[in-house]
């Protein structure tokens, strides 16, 4: 059978690094390949970006060259909005197709990404930010109460944040792709929320919900590596 790469794309405030332990839970059949943003993790003295389009199009620089060989794709969070946009990209660009896409602890990319009355988070005074940052779990308290730390993790956060709140949704027609959605049972997302993902593939969605909160995913890698793993390597084209 052959080795099948599954692309990683960051959730805000990630590197490369974030999905280590993620890796190490997939047989070799699978090539973990998390993917960095200008700002952070191997490229730190780079600009940060603030666009989503632009962080789009910095992924696709960077795997296109890849896009020969069997993959998937893998986005939590932020990554999932990334993770439609490659997909949508590549296809413009009659690249190779992955045979699955797989997201988690999101919603669909025509949702509100900021609430009618709500103030847009990457605008917040700091307090008011590290607050917000820490309800959805996942970032040490060591880290947010410490401000050197935060000194050097506030910008990129504020960055990825923007990036998400300022995207603007184009609809487009929908992957002929497999989507696959999973979701924290203590997250503040909808299930009509979820159901938005079902208008972006012709095929039929799958959902599942974990318990936990917005970061779920790390207390359930062996879990979601497995589900992963089982469903890109019983499409026939592998065998």
């Amino acid at each position: 059978m052959k080795q099948i790469n599954l692309f990683c794309l960051p959730f805000a405030g990630a590197s490369k690094y974030s999905y280590a332990g993620f890796a190490k839970q997939f047989s070799p059949i699978v090539n973990v390949i998390p993917v960095d943003l200008p700002g952070r993790g191997t490229r730190f003295k780079e600009d940060l970006l603030v666009d989503a389009i632009q962080m789009t199009n910095d992924i696709y620089s960077q795997i296109k060259n890849q896009l020969d060989k069997p993959y998937a794709i893998y986005g939590h969070s932020m990554g999932t909005l990334l993770g439609y946009l490659l997909t949508r990209k590549i296809i413009e660009n009659s690249d190779p197709q992955p045979l699955h896409l797989f997201f988690t602890g999101s919603g669909g990319p025509s949702i509100l990404r900021c609430k009618p009355g709500e103030r847009m988070r990457y605008l917040l005074p700091k307090n008011d930010f590290i607050a917000k940052i820490k309800e959805y779990g996942g970032s040490p308290d060591e880290i947010l109460e410490d401000d050197s730390l935060m000194d050097f993790f506030e910008p990129i956060l504020r960055a990825d944040f923007q990036s998400i709140e300022t995207y603007i949704h184009k609809e487009s027609a929908p992957f002929d792709i497999p989507v696959f959605v999973g979701v924290g049972s203590e997250e503040k997302i909808t299930g009509e929320e979820v159901m938005t993902w079902q208008k972006e593939t012709t095929q039929q969605l799958e959902m599942k919900v974990f318990p936990g909160k917005h970061f779920f995913i790390f207390d359930h890698e062996k879990e979601i590596a497995k589900l992963i793993e089982e469903k890109i390597t019983e499409i026939k084209i592998y065998g």
